[in-house]
């Protein structure tokens, strides 16, 4: 039996965090969230027939091309904490596959700008918007006077687990 299913099946309750039954509740919901985040991820890169890695990759380029910011494999590389031969592969890939594409920097001429096809806009699309259209309808169910209190904590757990380095060594 894994640590979680101990922990939400009632052994040993508390096993990681103190006694405070509503602090306890939010944080198995959060990791229940985050497992299913998670199982729903791998679920699509396999629909996809894709790596993880190569789903993470295409949403970090959509997500840059939806904020006009360009992307080079060096960022890519360093946003998925992979080396630049993982990278280099990664790309072959994914542009083989008509996901994306490399194009000339336009004010570096050593430089590439990886794009997003069509295709890979229309993909994505057609996979996520019933779902985006679901978790909005969760969210509109959120109090608009807890809205802040749950997106800053929500904020503050991602920032913390973006600064988490591991687990200590063992003594």
């Amino acid at each position: 039996m894994c640590v979680d299913s101990i922990a939400e099946s009632g052994e040993h309750e508390n096993y990681w965090y103190a006694d405070n039954d509503s602090v306890v509740q939010i944080l198995h919901a959060l990791r229940r969230f985050r497992r299913s985040d998670q199982e729903m991820r791998r679920r699509m890169s396999a629909d996809m027939d894709m790596n993880e890695t190569d789903l993470q990759a295409l949403q970090i380029v959509i997500a840059a091309e939806q904020s006009k910011r360009l992307v080079t494999p060096r960022d890519l590389s360093t946003a998925l904490g992979i080396s630049t031969a993982s990278t280099t592969k990664l790309l072959d890939r994914l542009t083989a596959s008509g996901h994306l594409e490399r194009h000339p920097h336009p004010s570096d001429r050593r430089a590439l700008v990886i794009t997003a096809t069509d295709h890979a806009h229309d993909e994505i699309r057609g996979r996520l918007k019933r779902m985006h259209a679901a978790m909005r309808e969760v969210a509109v169910g959120v109090p608009a006077a807890s809205r802040p209190a749950v997106a800053d904590f929500l904020l503050r757990m991602a920032t913390l687990l973006d600064s988490e380095s591991g687990p200590d060594p063992r003594p």
